[in-house]
């Protein structure tokens, strides 16, 4: 039997949604403090457990994008010794010239994980 698919409109107003305020008032309200509009609630009332393991899938993916984040310093380390240790004169620039394409998207995905802000979650973007 195949699976139903999640909602994406719902999966979104999931995470806007204040859980802590819902749980303590049983209003629906968004992370912002603002309450549901009429639209939202019937939306909400249509949530599904595939939206539910769709947004548990999305928190995942983004706690490890950001502990991705957080390593990079170090992962960045890692990555770049074997580079480093076959150079005479040591610095990034002859080391690039000696990775491949591919390491090179890799060495760049890292270089930006490091030196970029830190992006917010999006539902659907991670």
């Amino acid at each position: 039997m195949p699976q139903p698919e999640a909602h994406p409109e719902v999966v979104a107003l999931l995470w806007d949604t204040n859980a802590r305020h819902l749980h303590d008032t049983d209003v629906w309200t968004h992370r912002d403090g603002r309450p549901f509009a009429e639209e939202e609630m019937t939306l909400i009332s249509r949530v599904t457990r595939a939206d539910f393991k769709e947004l548990k899938a999305q928190q995942a993916r983004y706690l490890e994008y950001i502990r991705e984040c957080e390593e990079a310093p170090e992962t960045i380390q890692i990555f770049l010794a074997p580079f480093m240790e076959q150079l005479d004169e040591k610095n990034l620039g002859n080391a690039h010239e000696l990775m491949t394409e591919d390491e090179r998207a890799e060495f760049n995905r890292l270089l930006g994980l490091m030196i970029g802000p830190v992006r917010p979650f999006t539902p659907y973007a991670f």
